[in-house]
């Protein structure tokens, strides 16, 4: 299928074609349709499924229609608004509607927490069609009188789940109130926990529903590895990578805030130069560690998974799972910063005894082959033949068999650890799948198109 065929107007076309995008992702082959039909809609869908575009490219077709019809008399004022609950995000999906938008009379504007309000309150003043924002921010400036929700023809909900993670969820209620009755109302989550179901019913109107099958493949051009190392070798094997001095910026992934700032401590002791983002840190401060990384002044950024869904960089090339996450689809998630436009990339993941049930589920997952690394100083053999001890309640892996003597694992000749029952082919599919990227082989990533 074309963007033509999607019947979308030629000022869209042309922005699209200008950013190099040739063909719509699943979801925005089922989703365009029915935002064009001013239905209300619910889509189940993750980061790398091209969802941003989804929406960004109809509701700007809608509303230059609405501008069409009834032309604008005086001041701008908001007539969609986007929710998204990270700066990281908000930034993202404003450069989407200014990219695809390009040939558009319409002005969006994007506001979040963290930084002064006085030039987003500026902007405002001058009138907006499109306001993405984070809920604090907006709220804040709604109190303030800066910003009225009595003309919003288009509301989206991105990223619902996380908004639920992070403690939003009473903020969105409070806008939600705030927003008039009649209007045209998308919903997008990755995951459609209770809470979540209960909140799209209340904002929803006999929606359509639209969902894309969570990524499962790992891009072929991303070369994966797994060192298996005691918990407390974790430190020194990092250092022992960074020795290779054709690393000029590594990703490292942790679980946890604490976890993230403890890395950074133990590289920094070492002299070499790291920052963490995470939940805990300002808004100035994360985009100040993300900067640096981009131009290299830092050569190790460490993230917690939230976080990390603001980093956009083509040129990463490599990424290392400090902890495996317990989630098996963050883990392709993850390795997909890397790898991007067709380059080549580099994932290592560090696997303790306790993470051994983690590595099981993302092997099941991904269906792919990871050579283990033996070759380094902190291999712990007996990790590979021995059961997986009993993670932390929380984490709730899958049940060990006490007959398994091998931890679910099998090991061929070549050293490449497989999950049970797994054929060992290359899994992935040609158009990288699993890259965060989205449709690599279709869709240049400029802007990104994997929100």
């Amino acid at each position: 299928m074309s963007f033509e065929q999607l019947r979308l107007i030629e000022p869209v076309l042309k922005a699209l074609e200008h950013e190099g995008y040739t063909a719509p992702t699943p979801i925005q082959q089922q989703a365009i349709p029915y935002v064009l039909e001013k239905r209300d809609l619910l889509g189940c869908a993750q980061t790398g499924t091209g969802k941003t575009a989804a929406f960004a490219i109809p509701l700007l077709q809608l509303m230059h229609e609405d501008q069409q019809q009834q032309p604008r008399k005086g001041l701008r004022n908001i007539k969609a608004l986007i929710l998204t609950p990270t700066r990281e995000l908000a930034i993202q999906i404003h450069e989407s509607f200014t990219a695809y938008g390009k040939f558009l009379d319409l002005k969006s504007l994007v506001i979040f927490g963290g930084v002064s309000q006085h030039g987003q309150v500026e902007a405002l003043k001058r009138g907006v069609d499109i306001l993405i924002a984070t809920p604090g921010r907006l709220l804040d400036l709604i109190s303030q009188n800066y910003i009225t929700l009595r003309d919003i023809k288009y509301f989206v909900l991105d990223e619902a789940d996380r908004m639920l993670d992070m403690g939003f969820v009473h903020d969105v209620r409070r806008v939600i109130i705030k927003l008039p009755e009649q209007r045209q109302s998308l919903f997008f989550s990755a995951t459609m926990p209770p809470e979540i179901q209960t909140l799209a019913k209340t904002i929803l109107r006999n929606p359509a529903k639209v969902e894309v099958t969570p990524v499962s493949s790992t891009a072929e051009t991303i070369t994966q590895s797994v060192y298996f190392v005691s918990k407390n070798d974790k430190r020194n094997l990092l250092l022992h990578i960074l020795k290779d001095a054709s690393i000029k910026t590594l990703l490292v992934f942790a679980r946890t805030k604490h976890g993230a700032d403890r890395v950074v401590k133990d590289l920094n002791k070492a002299e070499i130069t790291a920052e963490a983002i995470h939940g805990n840190k300002s808004q100035n401060a994360r985009q100040r560690a993300l900067n640096n990384f981009k131009s290299q002044q830092t050569r190790v950024l460490v993230a917690t998974d939230i976080a990390a869904r603001g980093i956009d960089i083509d040129e990463l090339t490599h990424v290392v799972n400090y902890e495996l996450p317990n989630v098996p689809e963050t883990y392709v998630h993850r390795i997909g910063r890397t790898g991007r436009a067709g380059a080549n990339g580099i994932a290592i993941s560090f696997c303790e005894p306790e993470e051994k049930a983690f590595l099981k589920d993302i092997l099941k997952l991904i269906a792919v082959e990871i050579p283990v690394v033996t070759a380094q100083p902190f291999h712990n053999g007996d990790s590979l033949s021995t059961p997986a001890p009993k993670p932390a309640p929380q984490q709730k892996p899958k049940p060990q068999h006490p007959r398994d003597n091998k931890g679910g694992f099998s090991r061929n000749r070549q050293g490449v650890v497989n999950p049970r029952g797994a054929k060992g082919n290359s899994g992935g599919n040609r158009n990288g799948g699993g890259n965060s990227g989205g449709n690599g082989q279709q869709q240049r990533r400029k802007p990104q198109q994997q929100h």
